[in-house]
C-alpha cells in the first residue's frame, strides 16, 4: 500500500504538469490514429488483392513475403509509437525546465533525432518479435522466459527515449545510458510505472464493466439505440483513459530522467521522485 500511495502521489504531480499543458495529450492521440492508419495500410490492400486468402495454401507454410511484411509492419508501428513518444517527452522536458512548450517544440525535438529514433525502433521491433515468437511457439517455459525478459527489457530501457532526445547519442549508447541511470540511482525495482499500470488498469476495467453492463441492460429493455450509444461512449471513455495514461507516463519518464541527471526535475519535486523507487540495500540509493 505504501508503494501504491507513492505512485498515486506521482500521478497527481504528473497530472499537475498535464494541467499546465493539456495539449501534451495530443501526442498519444495522433500516435494512436497513426497506428490505426498504418495497420489498415497493411491489412486492407492484402484483403482486396486476395493476398491473405492465398496464405491458406502451401500446406500451412508461411511464405518469405509474409515474414517480410510482418517485420516491416513491426518496424513501422514501433517507429510511429516511439516518434510521438519522443515528441511528448521532448515537450515535457521543456515544461519541466520551466518553459512553455508547443506541439511544434515536441515534434521538432523528435525529428532532430530521427536517426536515433529509427535505430531504436528497429531494436525494439526486433526484441518485440523475438519475445512474441517465444510466447507463441516456445511452450509454457519459453512463455515465462519471454515474460520475465520483457519485464527486464522494459526496466533497462525505461529512460532510453529521454536519453536519445536530450543527449544526442545512438540507440546502443542510449540503452547503456538508461541502464546506468536506473542502476546507479534507484536500483532495479520501479514502483511508479507499475502504479500507473495498476491504477489506470483498474479505472479502465471499472468503466468497461459498468458501461457494458448498463448498455446490455438498456438494450434488453428494448431501447437498442440508447444501449448501443452507451457502449460507444464506454469505448470512447476507455480510449480517453488510455490516452491520459500514456501522456502521464511520458511526463513521468521525462521527470525521472531530469531527476537522474540533475537531482531535481523542476516542477516535480525530487522527494516525490525519489520515493518512487526502493533501494537495493540499506545504503542510500542516491550515493554513488
Amino acid at each position: 500500500m505504501g508503494r501504491f500511495g507513492r505512485s498515486w502521489e506521482l500521478i497527481k504531480l504528473c497530472w499537475g504538469v498535464l494541467q499546465q499543458d493539456k495539449e501534451l495529450v495530443v501526442f498519444p492521440v495522433v500516435s494512436g490514429i497513426a497506428v490505426v492508419i498504418v495497420t489498415a495500410s497493411f491489412i486492407v490492400p492484402g484483403v482486396f488483392s486476395g493476398y491473405w486468402a492465398s496464405l491458406t495454401g502451401d500446406n500451412g507454410n508461411i511464405p518469405a513475403s509474409m515474414w517480410v511484411l510482418v517485420v516491416l509492419f513491426y518496424l513501422v508501428e514501433y517507429l510511429v509509437i516511439i516518434f510521438f513518444n519522443a515528441a511528448l517527452v521532448s515537450a515535457a522536458i521543456v515544461r519541466l525546465k520551466g518553459g512553455d512548450p508547443t506541439l511544434g517544440d515536441g515534434l521538432r525535438g523528435a525529428w532532430n533525432h530521427i536517426g536515433a529514433i529509427l535505430g531504436w525502433a528497429a531494436i525494439s521491433a526486433t526484441v518485440g518479435l523475438i519475445l512474441q515468437a517465444l510466447r507463441e511457439r516456445g511452450g509454457i517455459g519459453a512463455a515465462i522466459v519471454a515474460g520475465l525478459g520483457g519485464m527486464a527489457w522494459n526496466v533497462i530501457t525505461f529512460l532510453v527515449i529521454p536519453v536519445l532526445v536530450v543527449e544526442d547519442v545512438n540507440p546502443i549508447e542510449g540503452i547503456e545510458r538508461s541502464a546506468s541511470l536506473l542502476k546507479g540511482t534507484w536500483g532495479e525495482q520501479i514502483i511508479g510505472n507499475a502504479g500507473f499500470g495498476l491504477i489506470f488498469g483498474l479505472i479502465g476495467a471499472a468503466i468497461s464493466v459498468v458501461g457494458v453492463a448498463l448498455g446490455e441492460l438498456v438494450i434488453n429493455s428494448g431501447a437498442t439505440s440508447a444501449g448501443v450509444a452507451i457502449i460507444v461512449v464506454t469505448v470512447l471513455a476507455i480510449l480517453v483513459v488510455s490516452m491520459i495514461s500514456a501522456t502521464l507516463r511520458g511526463i513521468y519518464s521525462a521527470a525521472l530522467y531530469q531527476y537522474a541527471v540533475g537531482g531535481d526535475s523542476g516542477v516535480i519535486g525530487q522527494d516525490a521522485l525519489a520515493g518512487a523507487f526502493r533501494p537495493k540495500s540499506t545504503r542510500s540509493p542516491f550515493v554513488r
